[in-house]
């Protein structure tokens, strides 16, 4: 007998499926939107699970939603727009952002679902702040307004204040927790990987010519799908946010962990740094690189306090994280041989 119904929106994503497969091991029966059926067999493949429940589901569309609810204890709400690349109008993310959010805490309101858990983001938190930058804690917000930020930050920022916002307006009888992730890194389920993962392969590939002043707390997936099935199943979370986040690594402190640790297989891995002024051409011809510029040479460090006082939670040593990664990109055929 199952612990109970969990529904794991944006089934096809990276923390969506480590969500999903931690969820089945610990025996909950569990269910996943996705937006187009036709993927369904490919999804559950990757997942090892091919019994898995599959519902077509999309962030901009009421249809669907009721369907996939019904029954359901609680919610994991992943599914969100991660670019590959800058767009052309911001609200291409912004809008389905929010409107998913919103559409998936009315969806689970209607259908009597006790609590649920939103991937949020960093973005949510450390963006649009004066310098010095105080070390970034639950209570930051970003400032969605500010010159700091870009399409991406602003989406995720204007999707986590709608949803408590809408809680706050007709939630009341069902709980609601947001976790704010960093940078997440850790193995991958297939070849459907996320953006997060570019700066590990590219460097494995060798495809800049050096090591941008780029840096970025570092997570493991493993462990963020760990912390929202911790606040899924801990009591009392209504209105919680956690942070989940490691120490900050800059893309040199990286190098070095796969210089160290992988050998031979690394050896396409640059060594020298990269003035910035090379970068920003490299970025006229490379959208994923073209995103990250704003960030160069920008320290934003963050604490997991809270949510290890509060849920227990003990993420893995960020080397094993990048290490564990790189490993899986290359087993699983990604990296330039």
């Amino acid at each position: 007998m199952s612990k109970g119904v969990v529904l794991v929106t944006g089934a096809s994503g990276y923390i969506a499926g480590f969500i999903i497969k931690q969820l089945l091991t610990d025996g909950w029966a569990v269910r996943g939107t996705i937006r187009n059926l036709a993927r369904a067999d490919a999804v559950r493949a990757s997942l090892g699970a091919p019994d898995l429940p599959l519902f077509a589901v999309d962030l901009g569309s009421d249809d669907g939603w009721e369907e996939a609810m019904a029954g359901c204890d609680y919610v994991q709400h992943i599914a969100s727009p991660i670019p590959d690349r800058e767009p052309r109008d911001e609200q291409d993310l912004i809008r389905p952002a929010r409107e998913g959010a919103l559409r998936a805490l009315a969806a689970a309101k209607g259908a009597g679902v006790k609590r649920v858990v939103m991937t949020s983001s960093m973005a949510a938190i450390a963006y649009g702040h004066p310098e010095p930058r105080p070390v970034f804690d639950e209570s930051h917000w970003t400032d969605p307004t500010n010159p700091d930020t870009y399409a991406y930050i602003r989406s995720k920022t204007y999707a986590e204040r709608a949803a408590r916002d809408w809680m706050a307006k007709y939630g009341i009888g069902m709980e609601f927790v947001t976790i704010n992730p960093s940078a997440v890194l850790g193995p991958v389920l297939g070849g459907d990987f996320s953006p997060s993962l570019e700066v590990v392969k590219k460097l494995l590939d060798g495809a800049l010519p050096g090591l941008p002043r780029l840096g970025f707390a570092v997570v493991d997936v493993r462990d963020v799908a760990d912390l929202h099935i911790r606040a899924m199943t801990a009591p009392a979370m209504n209105n919680e946010r956690f942070i989940a986040a490691g120490k900050f690594m800059w893309m040199g402190d990286v190098a070095d962990v796969l210089k160290i640790r992988l050998g031979d297989r690394a050896k396409r891995v640059p060594t020298r740094a990269l003035p910035d002024w090379l970068l920003r051409i490299a970025a006229r011809f490379d959208p994923t690189v073209r995103m990250v510029v704003p960030e160069l040479g920008k320290v934003r460090e963050c604490t997991s306090a809270h949510a290890r006082a509060v849920l227990g939670w003990t993420p893995r040593p960020e080397e094993e994280t990048i290490v564990d990664c790189a490993e899986s990109l290359i087993a699983h055929g990604l990296v330039k041989k």
